[in-house]
């Protein structure tokens, strides 16, 4: 028989013995462009001393999934192996250890792997969702209608914007920044008039301005009824940024391109953002998307989550004020056809739920049955 273990004594926690991974490269089914066909998930399966298994997974659209991929193999997994099995202090150890080939980016898109399938073990030991682990406050978000479209004719868009009414969308997003300001005003005008008035109409310059020309294009789009306007500048440039919001009659959006809770800080401190939008993956994992979220709210900003929706969706659920996922039309991986099982997340009605799985639900196929 075996003994109760005492009272007040800590659980102990059990140690990694190993991590793997393997690539998926798989074609988008409405292109992103020239630049961006396909995306890239590097699959992360972690093990620990008392036979657990936790899986994750790190993506990108573009650049880097090799090297994501050799930094986790070569670098991170041995570091971790004989580390307890706590997300958070791996977390911290494995920054301070990386740190030296970069602060964010590569490294912290790589740590995300490590990070998603640790909670993944956890809740799944736990027997529960990590939304539910992490405290489920809401029971569903609401989703918007989002798409890489700049490279769409107008045909083209409105007929994307036709769909996203059709299908529900209380709010929707389109890229802007071609080279003549005359054909975004065309662009935003036509999508106002399919979805009329009192959808939300957000847009996303993916850094194609300077401060000037920004400037110039607030003159002309403000008028469209604007919910935000997202990444026009540079995301680097903090001071430009500052200028900007101080003189913006449209709430300023960004972050899909910040990588640390420390500069999440220096944008928020510095009064240059209204709305942070923190990739889940780019950041390094739940843990410090956790550490974000909570820097926002003490600081009343607003949060939503970049990308990924059936990965958003659930972190969305624990957070305590209502957030928008975003939804890229037949982006998500249930969509591109990569999951081994169910998504972890259902969608309908412009409404994410949690479907009832343990974990985070992400098992992806072998590549060879793609």
């Amino acid at each position: 028989m075996t003994a109760a273990p005492a009272v007040g004594t800590v659980p102990t926690v059990p140690c990694i013995t190993g991590l793997s991974t393997r690539l998926l490269t798989v074609p988008l089914r409405r292109s992103w462009g020239a630049e961006a066909p396909e995306n890239h998930v590097i699959v992360t399966e972690l093990h620990t001393e008392d036979g657990g298994t936790g899986y994750g997974f790190s993506w990108t659209p573009t650049i880097g999934p090799q090297a994501v991929k050799a930094l986790l193999d070569y670098d991170i997994a041995p570091f971790i192996t004989g580390l307890p099995a706590n997300p958070e202090s791996v977390w911290d150890e494995l920054w301070k250890r990386l740190h030296e080939a970069g602060g964010g980016g590569l490294t912290t898109i790589a740590m995300a792997g490590v990070d998603l399938a640790l909670w993944d073990l956890q809740a799944r030991q736990a027997e529960m969702s990590v939304t539910a682990l992490l405290g489920q406050r809401q029971d569903s978000a609401e989703v918007y209608g989002s798409g890489v479209n700049l490279h769409y004719s107008l045909d083209e868009l409105v007929a994307q914007a036709e769909r996203w009414v059709a299908a529900g969308h209380r709010a929707v997003k389109i890229k802007v920044g071609k080279p003549d300001l005359r054909e975004d005003a065309e662009r935003v005008a036509a999508v106002r008039s399919v979805i009329g008035p009192d959808r939300k109409l957000m847009i996303d310059a993916n850094q194609r301005w300077d401060l000037p020309a920004t400037f110039r294009a607030l003159e002309v789009l403000s008028g469209f009824g604007l919910e935000w306007l997202e990444e026009p500048l540079r995301a680097d440039d903090l001071l430009a940024y500052r200028r900007l919001r101080k003189h913006s009659p449209v709430p300023i959006a960004l972050g899909e391109n910040v990588h640390t809770t420390y500069r999440f800080r220096d944008f928020i401190e510095a009064e240059a953002v209204d709305i942070i939008q923190p990739n889940i993956i780019r950041v390094g994992g739940i843990t410090p998307f956790r550490r974000i979220v909570e820097l926002a709210r003490t600081n009343s900003i607003r949060v939503m989550p970049h990308l990924l929706p059936e990965l958003s969706g659930q972190l969305a659920l624990t957070l305590a004020e209502p957030t928008l996922v975003e939804d890229v039309e037949e982006a998500s991986f249930e969509q591109l056809g990569i999951l081994a099982g169910p998504s972890p997340v259902r969608f309908g009605n412009s409404r994410v739920t949690l479907a009832d799985q343990q974990g985070l639900g992400f098992r992806f196929k072998d590549f060879r049955e793609l």
